[in-house]
């Protein structure tokens, strides 16, 4: 038997009807009841709150002083109530959390940051934590709930994906290539300062792309920072392999040998299997795997390459 001093959200529904038509009727025909139904709904509510609620008298029900009081606590219920429906509908409710992101260094910083406000406003329930340190996270350590990597993981008991493939190419300042030797060919690289990873600090095998311009250049000035090697490159430090997604950005860059020199790399992204349909863990991919073919995501470089340095 149902204990008359309790009440459930139904019954404010009731309360909520009556007063602001302030006919039973009315309220009855809007909630799709009996008028004896709605009645009996206000009788149980002002039971179990030991207050009056309303005056009955012939042209209707009247808010009491207690009721006008009580009509702005059940609206702010409803408003709440009609959000949380609202969530279910669409599934934010589950999109909520905490979600820690590891990226390298040059996709966090050039890329990621730069499309956060997009990821704000699509998941505003959403908190990120992003990892740029140079070591691989452990997924399995729970350090990371979700890895974009430079190589395609090997076993364990994860998910994975390439999201994209990004190209990298020579660069140098054109102040630095206005006033050096000109580059015609792979060997003529050999005659500039070259900026590059210290190699025995490379995480990962994907950044090993030196030897891929030409076997015999040696470095001068080596950085475990991508950021610190733009840096040094936009100074006319010299020469440096950067990707074309952010270097493209700086109009102070210039290519050298693109149609010779194009250097492909791929990022994945991992997680591990018991994440990979977590809501929050799903929007995260999802958002990156649309973002990255963005137009000015610039991971692939136009087909028609503009020619580079040809001649001093």
């Amino acid at each position: 038997m149902t204990n008359s001093s309790q009440f459930t959200w139904d019954d404010l529904q009731f309360f909520l009807a009556v007063a602001r038509t302030g006919q039973l009727s009315t309220a009855a025909r809007q909630l799709r009841t009996s008028h004896a139904t709605v009645s009996r709904r206000i009788d149980r509510l002002e039971f179990a709150l030991k207050v009056k609620l309303f005056e009955r008298n012939p042209r209707g029900y009247v808010l009491t002083a207690m009721g006008n009081r009580f009509v702005e606590t059940a609206e702010k219920m409803e408003q709440e109530t009609e959000r949380l429906r609202a969530d279910l509908a669409t599934g934010a409710m589950a999109q909520r959390g905490v979600v820690r992101l590891s990226a390298p260094e040059g996709f966090a910083n050039f890329f990621f940051a730069t499309v956060l406000p997009q990821f704000a406003e699509r998941h505003p329930h959403l908190s990120l934590e992003l990892v740029t340190i140079q070591q691989i996270m452990s997924l399995s350590r729970k350090e990371a709930d979700i890895s974009v990597v430079l190589d395609e993981p090997k076993g364990g008991p994860y998910y994975a994906e390439k999201l994209t493939d990004y190209h990298l190419q020579v660069y140098g300042s054109r102040d630095y290539l206005a006033a050096s030797a000109p580059v015609f060919s792979r060997e003529d690289l050999l005659s500039h300062p070259f900026i590059s990873y210290i190699e025995e600090m490379i995480f990962a095998p994907g950044l090993d792309y030196l030897g891929d311009v030409h076997p015999r250049i040696r470095p001068q000035f080596q950085s475990s920072s991508i950021f610190a090697q733009l840096t040094a490159t936009r100074n006319g430090l010299g020469l440096c392999v950067l990707p074309y997604f952010f270097a493209s950005r700086y109009p102070e860059l210039e290519r050298v040998l693109p149609e010779e020199v194009d250097l492909t790399r791929s990022y994945w992204i991992t997680c591990h299997q018991d994440l990979k349909q977590a809501p929050r863990v799903r929007a995260v991919i999802d958002f990156l795997r649309e973002a990255v073919i963005w137009p000015d995501a610039r991971f692939i470089p136009p087909f028609a390459v503009q020619a580079g340095r040809k001649s001093g």
